[in-house]
């Protein structure tokens, strides 16, 4: 069986790709390993009618809407390899089973690299403020720096609290950064962070502490597979990692490839991801009427 779509990836932007495809009663298989980035965060945050709801719950949600269309169909399963054919792709699952379709959605996230925080993140450790910060309570607040970055992430975190800056021998901030820390009355803590117990105790290398209530990081991120750059689309640098090159309509540089959300995106979240799945499957849908 050929499909009109296969969507890669069944959170949140392949799941919002699939709906404009099943409305037009297209053919669709989503392929999905059950990786959601943000399946260490217990509630998502900053979703219109969504807000505080269980991450996990939306997703589900989703799929059960998605999968009331006769035309959708769903696989729990890893895909090992996707090459293009004559009349499409074609996706070879872990199992060596083998799915076609006229078009392609890539769905599949980003992973982050986080090699010390991996168990505190999406509880105590955070990469967005929009997403997490008002959940502090105007409470301690603190910047791990890693890059550039996150002068500019510390610059907006004293709206949602008190702030320190560990600049952790990372980055120096020169004497215009300053004045706008200053400005901003962010704290700027020159000693290294040795390690950080307990809940969030921030352990410095003189060994005293500094308790916080949230801590945040701007970390660096990998594609979660190599199947974008396998099919020979374009990948974008961007200042913690690669995403995958698209149009305004998710369009990637390979024809009848679109893809969407945080694998496309720099700076995701669940309503962007949303947003972006959204229009990769009109595209998608328009391509198969119109051509690329």
């Amino acid at each position: 069986m050929q499909y009109d779509v296969i969507i890669i990836g069944g959170s949140y932007a392949g799941l919002s790709a699939g709906l404009p495809l099943a409305r037009a009663r297209r053919k669709v298989l989503i392929i999905d390993s059950s990786q959601r980035r943000n399946r260490f965060a217990n509630h998502s945050h900053g979703f219109l009618t969504q807000d505080g709801i269980e991450a996990a719950a939306i997703a589900h949600k989703g799929r059960e809407q998605l999968l009331a269309y006769d035309t959708v169909s769903w696989l729990d399963a890893h895909v090992s390899n996707i090459k293009r054919v004559d009349d499409g792709f074609e996706v070879r699952l872990a199992n060596n089973e083998l799915k076609q379709a006229r078009r392609l959605i890539l769905a599949t996230g980003i992973t982050d690299v986080l090699p010390s925080l991996a168990e505190r993140w999406g509880q105590s450790v955070f990469h967005c403020p929009y997403c997490h910060g008002y959940e502090i309570k105007q409470g301690r607040i603190g910047m791990l720096a890693t890059s550039e970055l996150s002068l500019h992430v510390a610059l907006m975190l004293p709206d949602w609290g008190s702030t320190t800056l560990f600049l952790n021998g990372t980055i120096e901030p020169t004497a215009e950064q300053l004045a706008q820390l200053k400005a901003r009355h962010v704290r700027i803590e020159q000693r290294n962070v040795q390690a950080i117990k307990n809940k969030l105790d921030m352990l410095m290398a003189d060994g005293t502490t500094i308790g916080l209530d949230g801590l945040f990081v701007t970390a660096q991120f990998t594609q979660t597979n190599s199947f974008a750059e396998a099919l020979g689309c374009e990948l974008e640098q961007m200042p913690l990692g690669q995403i995958i090159k698209t149009t305004m309509t998710k369009a990637t540089t390979v024809p009848g490839v679109f893809a969407c959300g945080d694998a496309a995106r720099f700076g995701g979240s669940v309503p962007l991801a949303v947003g972006d799945g959204a229009m990769a499957g009109a595209a998608a849908h328009q391509s198969l009427i119109f051509g690329f």
